[in-house]
C-alpha cells in the first residue's frame, strides 16, 4: 500500500471512529480556556421557558466561577427548552438549587448560573441526573428586547402620547396642589390604616369566603326560596293599596292618640295620684286578702272545717254532685243551754249570758228547784238579770236569800226534789 493509500485509510478510520462516538462537529471540540469538570463530573438537566441564543459549550458558573459547561440544548415535550449541563463533581449544590441564564457583558456571551435558593432553606444535594424544574429557573432581559421596546416608544409609539399625558396632567393639577397634597396625605393615612388592619381584613375575607361556600352549598334551597317568594310578592303587590291605607290609618291613629294623651295627660296624672291611696290600702290589706281567699272558696264554711271536696254520681240528674266532709262540735248539754241563753220578753230575741254576768253563781245546782215547778210558798217576783240592762228574770242557783226562778220565756227544768 502506497503512502497515499495509507493516509486515505487512516482518514476513513478516523471519520468512522468520530461518527461512532457521536461527533457533533465544532460542538464536540473543547473550547480553549473552558471550565475543568474534573474526573468525576455529574449531569444536570434544566428546564427554561426561553434560552434565547444559548449554545452548547457555553459556560456554567456558580458565584461567577466556571464549574462546568452546557452539553446539549433540546426542546421538551411541553415546548420548553431543556438544557443539559455537566458540572464538576467537587461542586456541592442543594437539591432545590435555582438556575438562570446570565450574560457576561452587554454584548458578551451567555452562560448558565447555578445558585442556592434565596427564598427558602437549602435542602438535599444536587446529584447526577437531577432535574431543575421550570419554576426554579429564570433569565435576564435581553439587550435586544430592551432596544426593541425603546424603539417602539421612540419611533412614534408612545412618546408623543406620554408628552400629551404629562401636559394634560399638569393642566389638571395646576392651582390644586394643596388639595392634591392633602388627598395624597389622607390616602397615605388610609393605606397605613389598612396595613395595620390587614389581619382583620384577612379574617373578614376568610369569613366572606366561608359564607360564599355555605351559600354555594345551599344553592338549591335559595333557588326554592326565590321561586316560592314570587307568589308572596305578587300578593303583596295586589294588596299594596290596602297596605298603604292601613299605614295611613295607623298614622292618623297615632296623631289622634298623641292629641288625646296631650289633652288628658293632666287628668291621667291626677287619677293616678287619687288611685295611689287605694293601692296603698290594698297593698296593706294584702295578707288579710290572701287569708280571705281561704273562706271564699268554701263559703259559708271555713276551710278548716272541711276535710275534702268530692264528686259523686247523681242518679237523679245524671251528673255529679259536689259534697264535702265537714266537722262540727255540737253541745247538747241542756243545763249549759238553759244557763247561757235567755229570751228577751220585750223583743223575743235570744240573749247570751257570759260567765261574768252570773255574778259568780252556779247555774243549775243540784237540789235547787227551778222556778215554776210547784215549790211551797209564793213565787218571788222576777228580779233583773245582771248584765242584761234591767232585763227581768231570775238566775237559777243565784245568791243566798234569792228565790230561784225559771228563765223568762223558757219552761222550768226539773232538777230533782219534790214536784
Amino acid at each position: 500500500m502506497t503512502g497515499l493509500g495509507r493516509r486515505v485509510a487512516a482518514l476513513g478510520a478516523g471519520v468512522l471512529l468520530l461518527s461512532g462516538c457521536g461527533f457533533r462537529g465544532a460542538y464536540s471540540l473543547d473550547l480553549p480556556g473552558g471550565a475543568d469538570v474534573g474526573d468525576d463530573p455529574y449531569t444536570v438537566r434544566i428546564q427554561f421557558l426561553d434560552v434565547l441564543d444559548l449554545v452548547p459549550q457555553a459556560g456554567v458558573r456558580v458565584a461567577d466561577v466556571p464549574v462546568g459547561r452546557v452539553e446539549d440544548v433540546s426542546l421538551g415535550a411541553d415546548w420548553t427548552a431543556v438544557v443539559t449541563v455537566e458540572v464538576d463533581g467537587d461542586v456541592d449544590l442543594p437539591a432545590n438549587a435555582v438556575a438562570m441564564i446570565q450574560q457576561s457583558s452587554l454584548l458578551g456571551e451567555k452562560y448558565v448560573e447555578l445558585a442556592a435558593p434565596g427564598s427558602e432553606e437549602p435542602t438535599g444535594e444536587l446529584g447526577d441526573g437531577a432535574l431543575i424544574p421550570l419554576e426554579r429557573t429564570n433569565r435576564n432581559v435581553e439587550v435586544e428586547e430592551l432596544l426593541g421596546a425603546l424603539s417602539l416608544v421612540l419611533n412614534g409609539g408612545g412618546l408623543a402620547q406620554l408628552q400629551t399625558i404629562s401636559r394634560e396632567l399638569g393642566n389638571a393639577l395646576e392651582g390644586r396642589e394643596d388639595a392634591v397634597r392633602a388627598t395624597l396625605t389622607q390616602l397615605d393615612t388610609f393605606i397605613a390604616g389598612l396595613d395595620q388592619q390587614r389581619e382583620e381584613i384577612g379574617r373578614a375575607l376568610d369569613s366572606v369566603d366561608a359564607l360564599a361556600g355555605s351559600l354555594a352549598a345551599r344553592t338549591g334551597t335559595i333557588e326554592t326560596a326565590l321561586d316560592t317568594i314570587g307568589p308572596g310578592l305578587d300578593v303583596v303587590t295586589e294588596q299594596r293599596d290596602l297596605l298603604v291605607s292601613m299605614l295611613d290609618s295607623l298614622a292618623r291613629l297615632g296623631d289622634v292618640g298623641t292629641r288625646v294623651i296631650q289633652q288628658a295627660g293632666a287628668d291621667t296624672v291626677a287619677d293616678l295620684q287619687l288611685l295611689q291611696p287605694i293601692l296603698t290600702q290594698l297593698a296593706a290589706a294584702g295578707p288579710d286578702l290572701a287569708e280571705s281567699l281561704d273562706l271564699l272558696l268554701t263559703y259559708p264554711f271555713p276551710a278548716s272545717s272541711l276535710s275534702a271536696l268530692q264528686y259523686r254520681p247523681d242518679a237523679r240528674t245524671g251528673g255529679y254532685g259536689l259534697f264535702t266532709n265537714m266537722t262540727a262540735d255540737l253541745g247538747l248539754d241542756l243545763r249549759e243551754l238553759l244557763c247561757r241563753y235567755v229570751v228577751d220578753p220585750v223583743t223575743g230575741g235570744l240573749e247570751t249570758l257570759e260567765p261574768q254576768d252570773l255574778g259568780g253563781a252556779e247555774c243549775g245546782t243540784a237540789g235547787t228547784p227551778p222556778a215554776g215547778t210547784g215549790g211551797t210558798g209564793p213565787s218571788p217576783a222576777p228580779t233583773p238579770v245582771p248584765g242584761l240592762g234591767g232585763l227581768a228574770g231570775t238566775v237559777l242557783g243565784g245568791p243566798a236569800g234569792s228565790t230561784p226562778a225559771g228563765l223568762p220565756g223558757l219552761p222550768a227544768v226539773p232538777t230533782g226534789g219534790t214536784p
